[in-house]
Formats: C-alpha cells, structure tokens, sequence
C-alpha cells in the first residue's frame, strides 16, 4: 500500500502537485509512555519530485517535520505529464508515487 496520496492539476501552463505522506516523523526526543525509552528518530529526509522523468523538486527534511507531512509545489508543465513523487527516510525506507496530471 502506498503511503503517498498526490493529486496534480494544470492551470495556464502552472501544474500544482499536493501530496499527503504517511510517515511517523519521530525526532528522536520523545519517550515511551510504557518504557520511558526514547523512541529512536525516524523521519523523512528526502523528497524528490520529478515530471516526465525531469527533476523539478527536491526537498531536505529533518526530525522538526510533522507527522504525516503535507507538501505542495508548483512547475511549468502541462496536463498528461507524467508526476513522480519519490521519498526517503533516515532508515533507508523509500516510497513513491506516479500519476497523470489532470
């Protein structure tokens, strides 16, 4: 299942992507209410946006995003491009996404 939901729309020649990730996005900080471990940091630390194979985003993230982080960006296209979302986190987990824009 993916944890990636993305939508892309074209509007005079400007494609706006929104995408919502599921991702816990712990920092490292916070303990175990049971144990009174610390939860170790996992979170998010690259995200790559391409459109028809061509890079047009990436963004760095460290332990302060929050859970489930939201993200938008916007770039020269057109409808029928091919949007690829592509994450990475400190755990070496990765996800990703492809869709039409509308």
């Amino acid at each position: 299942m993916s944890t990636i939901k993305m939508r892309s729309k074209e509007s005079n020649g400007v494609v706006t992507v929104k995408a919502l990730i599921k991702h816990p996005m712990e920092t490292g900080q916070r303990k175990d209410k049971k144990t009174g471990e610390k939860i170790p940091a996992h979170f998010i630390q690259e995200v790559v946006g391409k459109a028809n194979g061509e890079e047009v985003i990436t963004v760095h993230w460290g332990p302060a995003v929050s859970k489930n982080p939201y993200l938008t960006f916007a770039y020269n296209g057109s409808k029928g491009d091919e949007v690829e979302l592509t994450w990475t986190d400190n755990k070496g987990n990765k996800d990703s996404k492809t869709s039409k824009v509308k």
